[in-house]
């Protein structure tokens, strides 16, 4: 019986109608049809200060750091949806890493909750890029973080008319292009998932 790996899903950015975050819905729609365990959240739930090793030296990491470094312990795979801003990750989702990748210790073990995990990534714009720079450089810091990025991606330009009234993408190459990472992503979370267990 094929192993049902869990994946998480999160946006970039926590705007109101953000092109990452409609994007991050049709990650999880797609997800689920193709028979992954979706978890779909918000980081707007997990508020964070600006990573400060003073701070940390001083109170520890955050406990909102904590509770994203068990989330991301408990599943397989990630799918990231991120906006551009100035060509380059944008300060939440970099800070959100960040904080995640202190994360050494959880109720007395130690834990590296990044290391090891799949990643799949989308990018969106308002304009024809689509995000293209920021999820290279987005892939350089998971890389970094000791994370396996798998290789499809997804990158939506002209966001504001890329989704129907439905929430779905309006050009079927975006579609196949979803279609290719969810699947990658799957695979590859099941695959290191099965491994990791024998």
């Amino acid at each position: 019986m094929a192993v049902i790996p869990k994946i998480l899903v999160f946006a970039g950015s926590v705007r109101g109608g953000a092109y990452s975050g409609r994007t991050a819905d049709v990650a999880q729609k797609e997800l689920a049809m193709q028979g992954a365990e979706v978890t779909r959240i918000s980081l707007a739930d997990y508020p964070l200060p600006i990573m400060d090793e003073d701070l940390e030296k001083e109170k520890g990491v955050p406990e909102n750091a904590q509770k994203l470094g068990r989330l991301v312990i408990a599943h397989d795979g990630l799918l990231i949806a991120t906006p551009e801003y100035n060509g380059s990750i944008p300060p939440l989702l970099k800070n959100t890493i960040d904080w995640v990748s202190r994360v050494r210790r959880d109720g007395g073990r130690p834990v590296r909750p990044l290391a090891g995990k799949v990643a799949g990534l989308c990018s969106s714009s308002s304009g024809h890029f689509a995000g293209i720079r920021c999820i290279n450089h987005l892939r350089a810091v998971l890389v970094r973080c000791q994370m396996e990025v798998v290789t499809p991606e997804c990158s939506v330009p002209e966001g504001g008319d890329a989704f129907d009234e439905d929430g779905n993408f309006r050009d079927e190459r975006l579609h196949k292009s979803m279609e290719h990472l969810c699947r990658t992503l799957i695979e590859t979370s099941r695959m290191l998932s099965t491994r990791i267990e024998a």
